[in-house]
């Protein structure tokens, strides 16, 4: 490719103008007529060249975009589909989100096919999946703020609502430091949770 784009290996053009329209024709060696118009026609001829130049650069940029593009990994991710929580106690975890954030259950997930206990949650058209399994975390020395931790983020309408609610509830939380409407909190195991507010 540098070969293409470096002056010196640039094809010289030939020039035919008229009054009408220029037009190039490629040689292998540039001619008497190519260094008159240059020099007689200096930005024209100038331009022209750099314009050649210019579109050849263009048609090997697209062209390797193009080769890049082909070569892009598509497997068709459509969504999250859940997000798997683990927790202690499952009736202490449906307590929380179901009573507190207001989650329902997935009725249609399987409860009674896998090794342990758990429930699936409707967040939108996604879910949060609880388990009921020991969890590999340390339950203290976790940053105070959710955001600094691995955390799960559910989109909301109204941060203030939310707000009031856990103050009803005595749950602790932390605001976004960006300043965004957002707000950190934790479930009753110490999973980091964002609520973020968004329009629409």
């Amino acid at each position: 490719m540098a070969s293409l784009l470096s002056p010196s290996a640039a094809i010289p053009l030939q020039l035919k103008l008229n009054r009408t329209s220029s037009s190039a024709v490629s040689t292998n060696a540039p001619s008497k007529s190519y260094n008159t118009i240059i020099q007689d026609q200096k930005c024209r001829g100038l331009c022209f060249v750099t314009r050649a130049q210019s579109s050849v650069e263009r048609s090997v940029l697209e062209k390797e975009r193009a080769s890049e593009a082909g070569d892009k990994i598509d497997y068709g991710v459509v969504s999250v589909h859940h997000v798997g929580i683990l927790c202690e106690n499952l009736e202490r975890s449906l307590d929380f989100y179901q009573n507190i954030l207001g989650l329902e259950i997935n009725e249609a997930r399987p409860h009674d096919k896998l090794p342990y206990r758990g429930a699936w949650l409707w967040v939108g058209s996604e879910m949060i999946h609880l388990m009921e399994l020991p969890n590999p975390d340390p339950l203290t020395g976790r940053p105070a703020h959710g955001g600094r931790d691995r955390h799960t983020c559910i989109a909301i309408r109204d941060v203030s609502k939310l707000k009031t609610i856990l103050d009803k509830a005595g749950i602790p939380y932390t605001l976004s430091k960006s300043g965004r409407p957002a707000i950190f909190t934790r479930d009753p195991d110490a999973n980091a949770l964002e609520f973020t507010q968004v329009d629409g």
